[in-house]
């Protein structure tokens, strides 16, 4: 309502006709209570492909027509994308196809299930939570506890330092790389596309990490979205660990309908490569997301094939199963951050050239470089051998956020830098 105060007018459509059927998918039988689950889901996708793609499918078909000498007969509409869209419909989503499954009761309370499409912590950028979860703790009066409020403030402050200390600051050389990808040497970009996978880590967890520390401090426990990623050993341990509230819902609203492992070999891996698509279309409307996800598709199938085929000639050794994974990723992630398919292009061209006889250049000097590796090295010591924050004792408490905010303030970078995941 912010940037355009008639949008709440979608969640409010959406939220009542889910609401009601909701409860008439529990009343009907048969192929009525199929086509009321037809008629909310259409309602749902509708809104985003709306919103959120009919200006690329716009343009595409202008490209389409314009080559044969055609004009396009569809009007171009120019709106801004509502910010969290495709979080808030994927939660909505699942509420009703839980219901029709028979495993959630539809909620009888309207603004109870207002709050659960809305619950202002996650509402923007998920987790994407499941009514089975959400709705039962909605039902529940939490007295105030004083341990939910350090452990919730504890998890808030470390988001704040992912975002603000590390993703804010590496987010200044890859900007300065992926804007303008052609002006840099091999090296410059590689370390950029490195950064960026660093990067999109600590904002995107960063803000999971808020949003489920606000949730704690009032009691409320959402799901854990990140599950220290960059330590996987091959790229389904990986999705394993990466946005964990998107990748169990393609698994169970998409990959098991289409019949998940219970069909031919062939099948299952278009299976896999179907979701990817899918959730690159659903990351962003543009040709870089679909390709990042059809990327990541066929790296599906290259691991299952290797592991079926030819595990036992490539043993998986940790470190360097790691180092693979983390590598692999980071190339599909070049995609998914540069401005069109042609600097995507110039940059995986020169790293892949590995010309690196041209000068290195960045918006840092060498010492900023080395607190930016340090960060990094930071967050893979918190994964490896800190992974949660001892609160049950009130002075270890206040010495940790304490030192926590402090270093936030002095290593923070404070400018007006949005979270990557809003705009989807």
């Amino acid at each position: 309502m912010v940037f355009k105060p008639i949008y709440v007018l979608i969640l409010l459509v959406t939220i009542v006709i889910d609401y009601i059927a909701g409860i008439y998918i529990e009343k009907s039988e048969g192929k009525k209570r199929k086509w009321i689950l037809i008629i909310s889901l259409i309602s749902n996708v509708g809104f985003l492909a709306f919103f959120k793609y009919y200006g690329f499918f716009h343009e595409n078909l202008s490209n389409v027509l314009s080559s044969f000498g055609q004009v396009n007969p569809l009007k171009e509409f120019d709106f801004l994308l509502p910010v969290g869209l495709s979080f808030h419909t994927f939660q909505a989503m699942s509420y009703t196809i839980e219901v029709y499954r028979g495993n959630q009761k539809p909620e009888k309370d309207f603004w109870i299930y207002s709050l659960y499409v809305m619950f202002y912590p996650q509402l923007v950028a998920g987790p994407i939570e499941r009514p089975q979860n959400l709705l039962s703790q909605f039902h529940t009066k939490f007295n105030f506890n004083f341990e939910n409020l350090k452990t919730g403030l504890m998890q808030m402050a470390w988001g704040l330092f992912m975002k603000v200390a590390i993703a804010d600051r590496l987010a200044m050389h890859v900007d300065y790389c992926f804007d303008n990808p052609a002006d840099h040497s091999t090296s410059t970009l590689l370390l950029g596309a490195v950064f960026f996978s660093f990067l999109i880590f600590c904002d995107f967890a960063g803000y999971s990490n808020m949003a489920i520390g606000a949730a704690k401090t009032m009691g409320f426990t959402l799901m854990e979205n990140f599950n220290a990623p960059y330590l996987a050993k091959n790229i389904s341990d990986f999705w394993s660990r990466w946005h964990i509230s998107l990748s169990t819902w393609f698994r169970d609203y998409l990959y098991i309908p289409l019949g998940g492992n219970r069909v031919s070999e062939l099948r299952l891996y278009l299976n896999y490569f179907i979701v990817f698509l899918v959730s690159g279309l659903w990351h962003g409307a543009a040709w870089t997301y679909i390709i990042w996800g059809a990327i990541h598709g066929i790296y599906q199938v290259i691991s299952m094939l290797k592991k079926k085929y030819f595990s036992r000639f490539f043993p998986e050794l940790p470190f360097l199963s790691q180092l693979t994974t983390f590598s692999i990723v980071t190339i599909a992630w070049v995609f998914f951050r540069a401005k069109g398919l042609a600097k995507a292009k110039i940059i995986l061209t020169k790293i892949f050239s590995l010309n690196f006889s041209e000068p290195f250049s960045s918006v840092f000097n060498t010492n900023e470089l080395i607190i930016c590796f340090l960060l990094i090295l930071v967050l893979f010591f918190k994964d490896l051998y800190f992974k949660g924050f001892k609160t049950k004792s009130t002075l270890a408490f206040s010495i940790q956020i304490f030192s926590l905010l402090m270093f936030t303030y002095f290593l923070g970078i404070f400018q007006n830098n949005s979270f990557i995941y809003f705009q989807f």
